[in-house]
């Protein structure tokens, strides 16, 4: 049985960098289940499909194909680019991921690319509804305007004209959405470790989590 982390928390905790940093530290896979709903919300708004039209989004899942490779996300035959990070695709994702449709298409893609090998998973459920049975399981979270800070560095390096603020009300927008949804809402296993970053170093929490999945994949 391969070892599986998962990191979950709210948007802008550093799951993310937290997680590719691990995967690198272990030599483990990276899955950033986030990036997928992005994927999603960016394909279907892209069709013009909205929310509520759940046959309409039934019939373009169809032609989606989402292909996990080498650590890297492929739409259709394409990889992905920084398209889906932007502020109003982290919108589209959120709404998407509330339909019960677009949750059990990207559960099962999910399910099936973490049986395969070690790696470390990333999102919102993935040690509550995706991989219950993870070998470790983290809660990783911050201050919102913690979390909006670090987001707002992280694009604005990657050249895309953002806010502050903006930054800030949508991530106190996704923790509403996000925690107060009826489908797998955002919250804390009961067997997982809450971590809480503000005034942490993203390495520092790294080295917290690789001590215990030290102790726990031996």
């Amino acid at each position: 049985m391969p070892c599986r982390i998962a990191i979950d928390g709210p948007a802008g905790s550093g799951k993310t960098t937290v997680a590719k940093l691990l995967a690198k530290k272990l030599n483990f896979y990276y899955l950033d289940t986030g990036a997928m709903y992005r994927i999603v919300g960016l394909f279907l708004k892209s069709k013009n499909i909205d929310e509520n039209s759940i046959e309409k989004i039934n019939e373009e899942l169809r032609n989606l194909k989402i292909e996990f490779r080498n650590g890297q996300f492929y739409v259709n035959g394409e990889k992905v680019s920084d398209e889906i990070r932007t502020p109003e695709v982290g919108i589209y994702a959120s709404k998407f991921a509330s339909i019960p449709l677009v949750r059990e298409y990207l559960t099962k893609i999910q399910r099936e690319i973490s049986l395969k090998e070690n790696i470390v998973v990333e999102g919102r459920d993935i040690g509550t509804v995706v991989i219950p049975d993870a070998e470790v399981k983290i809660f990783l979270t911050a201050s919102p305007e913690e979390r909006a800070k670090r987001r707002y560095k992280e694009l604005k390096e990657k050249g895309i004209n953002v806010k502050y603020e903006d930054i800030l009300n949508e991530i106190r927008l996704r923790d509403k959405q996000d925690s107060e949804r009826k489908i797998a809402p955002l919250t804390k296993a009961d067997d997982a470790i809450l971590i809480d970053s503000t005034g942490l170093t993203l390495e520092e929490v790294v080295d917290i989590i690789y001590e215990v999945v030290k102790e726990r994949c031996k």
